[in-house]
Protein backbone atom coordinates (compact mmCIF):
# COMPACT_ATOMS: atom_id res chain seq x y z
CA UNK A 1 0.00 0.00 0.00
CA UNK A 2 2.77 2.43 0.91
CA UNK A 3 4.59 1.73 -2.34
CA UNK A 4 1.36 2.46 -4.20
CA UNK A 5 1.05 5.69 -2.22
CA UNK A 6 4.49 6.83 -3.35
CA UNK A 7 3.69 5.99 -6.96
CA UNK A 8 0.44 7.99 -6.77
CA UNK A 9 2.23 10.97 -5.28
CA UNK A 10 4.98 10.81 -7.89
CA UNK A 11 2.28 10.81 -10.57
CA UNK A 12 0.84 14.03 -9.13
CA UNK A 13 4.23 15.70 -9.56
CA UNK A 14 3.78 15.58 -13.35
CA UNK A 15 0.55 17.16 -14.60
CA UNK A 16 1.01 15.79 -18.10
CA UNK A 17 1.73 12.28 -16.86
CA UNK A 18 5.02 12.22 -18.80
CA UNK A 19 7.31 12.02 -15.75
CA UNK A 20 8.61 15.51 -16.47
CA UNK A 21 8.41 18.28 -13.94
CA UNK A 22 8.33 22.07 -13.70
CA UNK A 23 8.72 22.94 -10.03
CA UNK A 24 8.75 26.45 -8.56
CA UNK A 25 10.66 26.77 -5.26
CA UNK A 26 9.30 29.49 -3.00
CA UNK A 27 11.39 28.70 0.07
CA UNK A 28 13.48 31.86 -0.39
CA UNK A 29 11.40 33.65 2.25
CA UNK A 30 13.32 31.75 4.93
CA UNK A 31 16.77 32.09 3.40
CA UNK A 32 16.54 35.65 2.09
CA UNK A 33 13.32 37.33 3.23
CA UNK A 34 9.93 38.16 1.67
CA UNK A 35 9.55 37.37 -2.03
CA UNK A 36 6.23 39.21 -2.43
CA UNK A 37 4.13 41.32 -0.03
CA UNK A 38 2.08 39.18 2.36
CA UNK A 39 -1.21 40.09 0.68
CA UNK A 40 0.13 38.99 -2.73
CA UNK A 41 1.03 35.38 -1.85
CA UNK A 42 -2.28 33.88 -2.92
CA UNK A 43 -2.15 35.84 -6.17
CA UNK A 44 1.34 34.49 -6.87
CA UNK A 45 0.25 30.93 -6.17
CA UNK A 46 -2.78 31.24 -8.42
CA UNK A 47 -0.58 32.65 -11.20
CA UNK A 48 1.82 29.72 -10.94
CA UNK A 49 -1.03 27.21 -11.04
CA UNK A 50 -2.71 29.01 -13.94
CA UNK A 51 0.56 28.96 -15.88
CA UNK A 52 0.85 25.19 -15.52
CA UNK A 53 3.45 24.62 -12.81
CA UNK A 54 3.59 20.95 -11.83
CA UNK A 55 4.45 21.74 -8.23
CA UNK A 56 5.50 24.42 -5.78
CA UNK A 57 8.05 24.04 -2.99
CA UNK A 58 7.38 25.84 0.31
CA UNK A 59 8.06 25.52 4.02
CA UNK A 60 5.48 23.99 6.36
CA UNK A 61 4.12 27.22 7.81
CA UNK A 62 3.43 28.68 4.42
CA UNK A 63 1.77 25.44 3.27
CA UNK A 64 -0.57 25.47 6.27
CA UNK A 65 -1.89 28.92 5.30
CA UNK A 66 -2.94 28.14 1.71
CA UNK A 67 -6.63 28.35 0.82
CA UNK A 68 -7.48 24.73 -0.04
CA UNK A 69 -8.66 25.47 -3.58
CA UNK A 70 -5.40 26.95 -4.82
CA UNK A 71 -3.46 23.73 -5.37
CA UNK A 72 -6.24 21.61 -6.84
CA UNK A 73 -4.21 21.19 -10.05
CA UNK A 74 -0.68 21.62 -8.69
CA UNK A 75 1.43 19.42 -6.42
CA UNK A 76 2.68 20.53 -3.01
CA UNK A 77 6.29 19.87 -1.98
CA UNK A 78 7.16 20.71 1.63
CA UNK A 79 10.78 21.71 2.12
CA UNK A 80 12.30 20.29 5.31
CA UNK A 81 15.63 22.16 5.40
CA UNK A 82 16.52 25.74 6.27
CA UNK A 83 19.23 28.31 6.82
CA UNK A 84 19.34 32.09 6.45
CA UNK A 85 21.65 34.47 4.62
CA UNK A 86 22.59 35.93 8.01
CA UNK A 87 23.94 32.70 9.45
CA UNK A 88 27.58 32.34 10.46
CA UNK A 89 27.64 29.54 7.88
CA UNK A 90 25.10 30.03 5.10
CA UNK A 91 25.86 26.55 3.76
CA UNK A 92 24.85 24.80 7.00
CA UNK A 93 21.35 23.43 6.40
CA UNK A 94 19.32 22.03 9.30
CA UNK A 95 16.05 20.09 9.41
CA UNK A 96 13.10 22.22 10.52
CA UNK A 97 10.23 19.84 9.68
CA UNK A 98 9.59 16.13 9.20
CA UNK A 99 7.73 13.80 6.88
CA UNK A 100 4.78 13.32 9.22
CA UNK A 101 4.15 17.08 9.31
CA UNK A 102 4.27 17.18 5.52
CA UNK A 103 1.74 14.34 5.32
CA UNK A 104 -0.65 16.20 7.60
CA UNK A 105 -0.38 19.21 5.30
CA UNK A 106 -1.33 17.10 2.27
CA UNK A 107 2.12 17.16 0.66
CA UNK A 108 2.80 15.16 -2.49
CA UNK A 109 6.56 15.14 -1.79
CA UNK A 110 9.21 16.53 0.52
CA UNK A 111 12.60 18.03 -0.24
CA UNK A 112 15.88 18.16 1.67
CA UNK A 113 18.86 20.42 0.92
CA UNK A 114 22.46 19.15 1.17
CA UNK A 115 25.57 21.21 0.43
CA UNK A 116 28.44 18.92 -0.53
CA UNK A 117 31.79 20.48 0.31
CA UNK A 118 30.45 22.49 3.24
CA UNK A 119 31.78 22.31 6.79
CA UNK A 120 28.57 20.59 7.94
CA UNK A 121 28.31 18.11 5.06
CA UNK A 122 28.40 15.08 7.40
CA UNK A 123 25.34 16.17 9.38
CA UNK A 124 23.44 17.11 6.24
CA UNK A 125 24.10 13.66 4.76
CA UNK A 126 22.89 12.05 7.98
CA UNK A 127 19.74 14.16 7.83
CA UNK A 128 19.10 13.15 4.22
CA UNK A 129 19.45 9.48 5.15
CA UNK A 130 17.07 9.84 8.08
CA UNK A 131 14.45 11.61 5.98
CA UNK A 132 14.79 8.94 3.29
CA UNK A 133 13.99 6.24 5.86
CA UNK A 134 10.90 8.12 6.95
CA UNK A 135 9.83 8.68 3.34
CA UNK A 136 10.17 4.97 2.67
CA UNK A 137 8.03 4.17 5.70
CA UNK A 138 5.27 6.58 4.70
CA UNK A 139 5.33 6.26 0.91
CA UNK A 140 6.45 9.85 0.43
CA UNK A 141 8.56 10.91 -2.58
CA UNK A 142 11.85 12.60 -1.69
CA UNK A 143 13.55 15.29 -3.75
CA UNK A 144 17.18 15.81 -2.72
CA UNK A 145 18.50 19.28 -3.48
CA UNK A 146 22.22 18.56 -3.60
CA UNK A 147 24.63 21.35 -4.48
CA UNK A 148 28.42 21.77 -4.63
CA UNK A 149 28.86 24.62 -2.15
CA UNK A 150 31.46 25.43 0.44
CA UNK A 151 35.20 25.89 0.91
CA UNK A 152 36.12 22.54 -0.67
CA UNK A 153 34.54 23.18 -4.06
CA UNK A 154 36.79 24.45 -6.85
CA UNK A 155 34.44 24.24 -9.86
CA UNK A 156 30.72 24.01 -8.99
CA UNK A 157 29.84 23.46 -12.66
CA UNK A 158 32.11 20.45 -13.16
CA UNK A 159 30.04 17.62 -14.71
CA UNK A 160 32.00 14.90 -12.90
CA UNK A 161 31.32 16.59 -9.58
CA UNK A 162 27.63 17.04 -10.37
CA UNK A 163 27.36 13.37 -11.39
CA UNK A 164 28.87 12.48 -8.01
CA UNK A 165 26.22 14.60 -6.27
CA UNK A 166 23.43 12.90 -8.21
CA UNK A 167 24.72 9.53 -7.07
CA UNK A 168 24.90 10.70 -3.46
CA UNK A 169 21.21 11.57 -3.67
CA UNK A 170 20.32 8.23 -5.28
CA UNK A 171 22.41 6.13 -2.92
CA UNK A 172 20.91 7.76 0.16
CA UNK A 173 17.34 7.11 -1.00
CA UNK A 174 16.09 10.11 -2.96
CA UNK A 175 13.61 9.68 -5.81
CA UNK A 176 14.83 12.76 -7.70
CA UNK A 177 17.82 15.05 -7.46
CA UNK A 178 17.78 18.82 -8.01
CA UNK A 179 21.22 20.19 -8.69
CA UNK A 180 23.23 22.81 -10.54
CA UNK A 181 23.70 22.76 -14.31
CA UNK A 182 27.07 21.88 -15.81
CA UNK A 183 28.88 24.30 -18.07
CA UNK A 184 28.93 24.25 -20.98
CA UNK A 185 25.32 23.06 -20.87
CA UNK A 186 25.73 20.18 -23.31
CA UNK A 187 27.92 18.44 -20.71
CA UNK A 188 24.86 18.16 -18.48
CA UNK A 189 24.13 15.07 -20.59
CA UNK A 190 27.04 13.39 -18.77
CA UNK A 191 25.42 14.10 -15.41
CA UNK A 192 22.10 12.66 -16.59
CA UNK A 193 23.76 9.56 -18.09
CA UNK A 194 25.46 8.80 -14.78
CA UNK A 195 22.47 9.44 -12.52
CA UNK A 196 20.31 6.49 -11.39
CA UNK A 197 17.42 8.86 -10.66
CA UNK A 198 15.76 11.74 -12.57
CA UNK A 199 17.73 14.99 -12.61
CA UNK A 200 15.99 18.34 -12.15
CA UNK A 201 18.00 21.39 -13.22
CA UNK A 202 18.12 24.12 -10.60
CA UNK A 203 17.81 27.82 -11.30
CA UNK A 204 18.26 29.93 -14.38
CA UNK A 205 21.20 30.87 -16.61
CA UNK A 206 24.21 32.14 -14.65
CA UNK A 207 24.75 34.97 -17.14
CA UNK A 208 21.17 36.24 -16.81
CA UNK A 209 20.25 35.52 -20.43
CA UNK A 210 16.97 34.19 -21.83
CA UNK A 211 15.36 31.77 -19.40
CA UNK A 212 13.14 29.92 -21.87
CA UNK A 213 15.96 29.28 -24.32
CA UNK A 214 18.10 28.12 -21.42
CA UNK A 215 15.36 25.76 -20.27
CA UNK A 216 15.10 24.24 -23.73
CA UNK A 217 18.85 23.67 -23.82
CA UNK A 218 18.81 22.01 -20.41
CA UNK A 219 15.90 19.73 -21.25
CA UNK A 220 17.64 18.71 -24.47
CA UNK A 221 20.46 17.17 -22.41
CA UNK A 222 18.04 14.65 -20.89
CA UNK A 223 17.10 16.39 -17.64
CA UNK A 224 13.63 15.42 -16.47
CA UNK A 225 12.61 18.85 -15.36
CA UNK A 226 13.34 22.39 -14.24
CA UNK A 227 13.17 23.86 -10.74
CA UNK A 228 13.22 27.64 -11.05
CA UNK A 229 12.18 30.08 -8.35
CA UNK A 230 13.53 33.62 -8.33
CA UNK A 231 13.45 34.21 -12.08
CA UNK A 232 9.78 33.16 -12.08
CA UNK A 233 8.37 34.87 -9.00
CA UNK A 234 10.16 38.14 -9.80
CA UNK A 235 8.96 38.16 -13.43
CA UNK A 236 6.43 40.80 -14.56
CA UNK A 237 4.01 37.98 -15.44
CA UNK A 238 4.81 34.74 -13.60
CA UNK A 239 1.84 32.95 -15.22
CA UNK A 240 3.02 33.74 -18.75
CA UNK A 241 6.59 32.71 -17.99
CA UNK A 242 5.50 29.47 -16.35
CA UNK A 243 3.33 28.71 -19.37
CA UNK A 244 6.30 29.06 -21.72
CA UNK A 245 8.53 26.97 -19.49
CA UNK A 246 5.84 24.32 -19.17
CA UNK A 247 5.79 24.04 -22.96
CA UNK A 248 9.54 23.48 -22.86
CA UNK A 249 9.33 20.82 -20.16
CA UNK A 250 6.30 18.91 -21.39
CA UNK A 251 6.13 19.76 -25.08
CA UNK A 252 9.75 19.22 -26.04
CA UNK A 253 9.94 22.71 -27.55
CA UNK A 254 11.50 25.97 -26.47
CA UNK A 255 8.30 27.91 -25.82
CA UNK A 256 9.41 30.46 -28.41
CA UNK A 257 9.57 28.55 -31.68
CA UNK A 258 13.14 27.29 -31.22
CA UNK A 259 13.65 23.55 -31.47
CA UNK A 260 15.83 21.61 -29.05
CA UNK A 261 18.25 20.77 -31.86
CA UNK A 262 18.77 24.45 -32.52
CA UNK A 263 18.78 25.74 -28.97
CA UNK A 264 21.22 23.46 -27.19
CA UNK A 265 24.36 24.09 -29.26
CA UNK A 266 23.53 27.77 -29.51
CA UNK A 267 23.13 28.20 -25.78
CA UNK A 268 26.07 26.00 -24.80
CA UNK A 269 28.24 28.30 -26.91
CA UNK A 270 26.90 31.38 -25.16
CA UNK A 271 27.56 30.19 -21.61
CA UNK A 272 30.78 28.26 -22.12
CA UNK A 273 33.28 29.56 -19.64
CA UNK A 274 30.78 31.34 -17.41
CA UNK A 275 31.76 30.72 -13.77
Amino acid sequence: MLKTGKLLRLRRLSLAGDDRHLLVPLDHSVSDGPIVPADKWDDLLRALVAGGADGIIVHKGRASAFPPDILKSCALVVHLSASTARSADVHAKVLVADVEEALRLGADAVSVHVNIGSDTEAQQLADLGAVARSCDAWGMPLIAMVYPRGPRIEDPRDPALLAHLANVAADLGADMVKTSVALPIDRMAEVVANSPIPVLAAGGPPDGSDLVEYGAAVMATGCRGLAIGRRIFSAPSPAALVSRLSAVVHGGGSGSGITDDMSMPKYSTIVAGVA
